[in-house]
């Protein structure tokens, strides 16, 4: 099966084109197997840009094997399918930058020898812009969702804290950004406007809001004498949850986002719950707790009602998870363990209790899952000093994110909408 994909740009916009129900395509993806793709040098303005990035995104996605560039034949007129199907590749990606900025892709299935999809798109200015990078991560997001019938994680970015900041990545290691002037432990909202994040400023110790296309900032939860920590953000929106530590323990609260009391959740009597996660519908939560005498992974009710520990069974004697992050498909619960002496990043599967250790090299803390329930950004130091990598969990595929300084508790956004 092989198949061109062709990348255009153009003033025309381009209804996609479905394929046929009921008929057998020649390009096809099926989990657990690759399908290979080349990217055709972009011709025009910025088309080594172009071409990088889209090929880079398709690797990324761990379900794509992209083939170099420069093996790619030339296109003149009438494509010479019989040439590419001797690559042995399933996609091609052919692109012409115009001064419309609008980018015409097309989809050609090699082995039926005919359109798959294709659709125009638009790239603000100026070129090579954060905007227009992050349009162009929503161009591979839409070739993966034609190949494979779900949307790439390209266009996402991650946050992070480092040197007391709170910064932001793109998905693919680039424009690497601090947003707020302090901060630690950040989560996105689901619209992808804004980060939540706590500041130890010794004094009031808030949690705050800061909305990244306005700059504006706001606070949400502060009060003298207490530490408020570990943010996390229901899947609507509405509802907040965070830790809040004193002299007689740390404790879960739950306030609405737009302001109100806090309400006790967890009843820790001098031990310590933090770190929350909320399920995909919203009405539980996955936290750690020291409650049995050193700090284990449970799972709750929104309330705090019914919480049942969701570790222990599965690790024996070790004495340490933490940091647990829900799948947004719900199936899995990422965390770190320490096993035989240092950290490592595990999952365990809600249906059947299931755990896979899903890294080897070096400490890894801090999961947190990309939309695509497949790819967890984590903190590692297996370079050396500690930074952000991308794990993908089905294949084990390892890619550095950040560099430089030391850097740590990553968040991913959700799927992003080019701005």
């Amino acid at each position: 099966m092989c198949a061109v994909l062709s990348v255009l740009s153009g003033p025309t916009r381009v209804a996609s084109a479905q394929p046929t129900k009921g008929v057998s395509l020649g390009l096809q993806y099926r989990p657990g197997e690759k399908t290979t793709l080349i990217v055709v040098p972009v011709r025009g303005a910025n088309g080594d840009s172009l071409t990088a990035m889209m090929s880079r995104d398709l690797d990324y996605s761990d379900r794509f094997t992209v083939v170099g560039s420069s093996a790619a034949p030339a296109i003149t007129g009438t494509i010479n399918w019989a040439l590419f199907a001797k690559l042995g590749v399933d996609g091609i990606v052919q692109g012409t930058v115009l001064p419309s900025g609008w980018v015409r892709v097309v989809l050609h299935d090699v082995g039926l020898k005919s359109i798959r999809s294709q659709k125009d798109f638009a790239l603000p200015s100026p070129a090579l812009s954060a905007a227009w990078r992050l349009a162009v991560h929503g161009v591979s997001d839409a070739v993966e969702e034609w190949v494979t019938g779900q949307r790439g994680i390209a266009q996402t970015r991650i946050a992070f804290t480092r040197g007391g900041r709170v910064w932001t990545v793109d998905s693919d290691g680039a424009n690497v950004t601090a947003v707020t002037p302090s901060g630690m432990s950040p989560q996105w909202l689901p619209t992808g406007r804004g980060l939540v994040y706590s500041v130890l400023d010794g004094v009031r110790n808030p949690i705050m809001f800061t909305d990244l296309q306005t700059g504006a900032q706001r606070t949400l939860a502060s009060a003298s004498g207490i530490e408020h920590t570990t943010p996390a953000i229901s899947p609507d929106g509405r509802t907040l949850v965070y830790a809040r530590g004193s002299e007689s323990g740390t404790d879960l609260y739950v306030q609405p986002m737009e302001g109100g009391a806090p309400r006790r959740i967890t009843v820790g009597r001098g031990r310590a719950s933090a770190q929350p996660s909320f399920s995909p519908d919203g009405q539980r939560l996955t936290f750690m707790s020291d409650r049995s005498g050193h700090p284990e992974v449970y799972i709750s009710d929104l309330d705090g009602t019914n919480a049942e520990l969701l570790t222990a069974a599965a690790f024996g004697d070790r004495d340490y998870r933490a940091g647990p992050d829900w799948s947004p498909d719900g199936r899995l619960v990422a965390f770190q363990s320490r096993n035989g002496g240092t950290f490592q990043i595990m999952t365990i599967n809600l249906r059947d209790q299931s755990v896979r250790q899903v890294t080897n090299d070096g400490r890894n803390d801090d999961p947190s899952w990309a939309p695509d329930s497949r790819h967890l950004v984590l903190t590692s130091n297996r370079s050396g000093v500690r930074q952000l990598w991308v794990v993908d969990t089905e294949t084990g595929r390892a890619r550095q994110l950040t560099r430089g300084p030391e850097t740590r508790l990553s968040a991913w956004s959700p799927r992003l909408l080019a701005q």
